[in-house]
């Protein structure tokens, strides 16, 4: 039984037909892998960095303003015209504004408010306009569906939920009116 077993594996190590097929079973796999998931971070990241830069501009236009007070959908409207790429902008991105007191500190939740997809009026849980020489913080919080949801990263991404959120803060001191 033995001699048996033998014989063939020696057979089986002499014979080099499909060492090719092998091997590109093997290393395929993980260059596709690596490929995805470097195009699905290298969208997250861009997606991320254009948010922060519609944010940043719209902090701007609210800290500089002319005294006017800014609602939620007006300032979502502000972050999506500087964000740009975000898709479906309007929809996706969820915004907070609160007013802080450096004397009497409270801290942000820790869960920042998104969309609630099952629920997508729902109003913002904090937002309110802030006077002249007062601390602000803005969070927003845009929400993005994966590009390949079952595969590479983005099976990381979907252990919770099937999206992905993006959060960007800031903080600022309203100017006076």
């Amino acid at each position: 039984m033995i001699a048996k077993l033998r014989r063939f594996t020696r057979l089986f190590r002499k014979d080099k037909t499909g060492n090719a097929t092998i091997e590109f079973c093997i290393v395929f796999p993980v260059f596709m892998v690596l490929t995805v998931s470097a195009f699905e971070t290298g969208l997250l990241m861009t997606r991320q960095m254009m948010l922060e830069r519609g944010l940043d501009m719209a902090v701007r236009a609210v800290r500089l303003g002319t005294g006017r007070e800014v609602d939620d959908e007006a300032l979502r409207k502000m972050i999506c015209n500087g964000a740009g790429i975000i898709p479906e902008c309007l929809t996706e991105l969820k915004v907070e504004m609160v007013e802080l007191d450096p004397r009497n500190w409270t801290d942000l939740p820790r869960r920042p408010d998104c969309v609630d997809r099952n629920n997508p009026t729902a109003p913002s849980r904090n937002f309110v306009n802030g006077g002249s020489h007062e601390l602000m913080v803005l969070r927003a919080c845009a929400l993005f569906d994966p590009i390949f949801p079952n595969f590479g990263i983005g099976i990381q991404l979907t252990k919770e939920s099937k999206y992905y959120a993006l959060v960007s803060t800031s903080v600022f001191v309203m100017e006076p009116g």
